[in-house]
C-alpha cells in the first residue's frame, strides 16, 4: 500500500539538503534541532534516574533501622494487651513481621562526655522480623542482648564520638528522677557496650542505642513494650495497611507508617524532582522550537514547490501536513535517539561512572563525604513516559505555525519571479 503523498514528501524534506547549499544549511538545522532534543531527552532521563536511586538509597538504608508501620500507645505507655495487638497486627495479610519495643530518650555519659540519644528497646528475637538491622551488626552483637546484663549496642558514630568499644562500661541517666528525702536525683545505670552498627545513615548511626526491652522496661518503670513494629510485604502499601490497623485494632492505638516519620525529607525530595524535570524540559523545549526557524526557512526555500502543488489540486490541509511531518519526524527522530541514550546511560552507569572516574583519576562520590560510594541509577517508567510524549508533543507544536504559513502561500505570488 503506497503511503500518502504529504508522508512521502514530508520525510523527504526531512532527510534533503544535497541539492543546493540552502538545502544543506536547513538539513543541518534540522539535524542540531534532533541533537538537542535527544541530548535534552536522554539528560532528563539520566538526572530522574540518578535521582530515584538516590531516593531508593536512603529510603532502604533508613527502613535498615525503621520499621514499615510503628503502633504505640499515647503518652509513651505500656501497651494494655501486647499479645492481642500482635494476633491482631499479625492477622492482616499484608504484614510480614511484628515485633514489640519500647522508645524514649536518655542521656549517654563517659567521663565528661554526655549525648543525648533515642532508646528503642527490642526484643532481640523478633528484630530480624521488622528491620534488616541485624544484617548491619558486628559480630553478631544482638544475640548479646541479654534480659538482665544491661549490654548496649551502639550507632558506630554515636560509639566513635565516646570514644568506646565493645566491652566498655557507659552511664545511662533516665529522664525521670527518684525521688529521695534529699530531692529528685536523676536515676543513672551503668551499662555495658556490647556491639555496634552501621546502617549508613547518620541520624541513626550518631543517635540511635538499642538494649533489650526487659531491661528498657525496668530502666524506665514501664509495665511492659509500649508499642509494636510492623514489617510489611510490600512497602509502599505502608499507609493502606496503616489506616486498615486503625480500625481493626482494639484499644485507643496511635498507628504510625514510615512515610509519616521522614515526610519533610520526602516532600523536600519530591520537590527538587519536581524542579529538576521542569528545568531540564527547557532544553527540550529550547530545542523543539529551534524548529520553528527550520521550518520557517524549509518554507521559505520551498515556496515555488508549494506553488506547484497548489497549481496541481493540492489542498491547503495537505500543504499544512508536509511540514507538521518534516516536524514531526524531527521530534519523533531526536526523542527516540534520546530515550536510546538516556536508557543506555541510565541502565550501565555502574559501569560508566567508574570508568570516568579512572579516566579522570578523580572520585566523584567519596567514601569519607557521601553515605555511598557508587553513583546509583533506577530509570522508571513513570518518569520515562512522560517525559518521551511531553518532547514529541512540543515538537508537533512547535511545526503548527510553520505549516500553516506554508498553507497560506499564494501560487501565483510564489510563481511571479521563478
Amino acid at each position: 500500500m503506497a503511503l500518502p503523498f504529504e508522508l512521502r514528501l514530508g520525510w523527504r524534506y526531512t532527510r534533503a539538503g544535497r541539492a543546493t547549499r540552502r538545502n544543506g544549511f536547513i538539513s543541518f538545522i534540522s539535524g542540531v534541532s534532533m541533537l538537542g532534543i535527544g541530548l535534552g531527552v536522554a539528560a532528563l532521563i539520566i538526572v530522574l534516574s540518578v535521582m530515584n536511586g538516590f531516593q531508593k538509597e536512603v529510603r532502604d538504608r533508613m527502613l535498615g533501622v525503621v520499621s514499615h508501620i510503628e503502633i504505640f500507645a499515647p503518652d509513651g505507655a505500656a501497651l494494655p494487651d501486647v499479645a492481642r495487638t500482635l494476633a491482631e497486627v499479625r492477622a492482616n495479610p499484608a504484614v510480614m513481621g511484628a515485633a514489640p519495643f519500647i522508645a524514649t530518650q536518655a542521656l549517654l555519659a563517659r567521663g565528661d562526655d554526655m549525648k543525648g540519644t533515642i532508646v528503642r528497646g527490642i526484643d532481640p528475637a523478633r528484630e530480624p522480623e521488622v528491620t534488616e538491622l541485624s544484617a548491619n551488626l558486628k559480630d553478631a552483637a544482638l544475640q548479646r542482648l541479654v534480659a538482665g546484663e544491661f549490654g548496649l549496642v551502639l550507632g558506630a558514630e554515636l560509639a566513635r564520638s565516646l570514644g568506646v568499644h565493645s566491652g566498655d562500661k557507659l552511664t545511662l541517666v533516665a529522664p525521670s528522677g527518684q525521688v529521695t528525702p534529699a530531692g529528685v536525683v536523676p536515676r543513672l545505670k551503668q551499662m555495658t557496650v556490647v556491639g555496634t552498627f552501621d546502617s549508613g545513615h547518620y541520624e541513626y548511626d550518631s543517635g540511635l542505642v538499642l538494649m533489650h526491652v526487659d531491661d528498657a522496661a525496668r530502666l524506665f518503670r514501664l509495665e511492659g513494650p509500649s508499642g509494636v513494629r510492623v514489617r510489611l510485604q510490600n512497602l509502599h502499601q505502608a499507609r493502606t495497611v496503616a489506616a486498615e490497623l486503625t480500625t481493626t485494632l482494639s484499644g485507643n492505638l496511635l498507628v504510625r507508617d514510615w512515610t509519616r516519620q521522614n515526610r519533610s525529607w520526602f516532600a523536600a525530595v519530591q520537590l527538587e524532582k519536581r524542579m529538576m524535570f521542569i528545568i531540564l524540559t527547557l532544553i527540550v523545549a529550547v530545542a523543539a522550537f529551534n524548529l520553528v526557524s527550520t521550518l520557517v526557512m524549509t518554507v521559505t526555500d520551498k515556496r515555488a514547490d508549494i506553488a506547484i502543488l497548489r497549481t496541481l489540486g493540492a489542498s491547503p490541509a495537505s500543504i499544512m501536513a508536509i511540514f507538521v511531518v518534516q516536524g514531526a519526524m524531527v521530534g519523533v527522530i531526536g526523542t527516540l535517539a534520546g530515550l536510546a541514550l538516556g536508557l543506555g546511560v541510565a541502565f550501565n552507569i555502574d559501569v560508566i561512572v567508574p570508568a570516568m572516574e579512572r579516566l579522570l583519576g578523580a572520585s566523584f562520590l567519596p567514601r569519607d563525604i557521601y553515605l555511598i560510594s557508587r553513583m546509583p541509577s533506577d530509570p522508571q517508567q513513570a518518569d520515562i513516559l512522560p517525559i518521551a510524549l511531553i518532547s514529541l508533543g512540543l515538537a508537533f507544536v512547535a511545526t503548527l505555525y510553520p505549516s500553516w504559513r506554508a498553507s497560506r502561500v499564494n501560487p501565483a505570488e510564489a510563481l511571479r519571479y521563478e
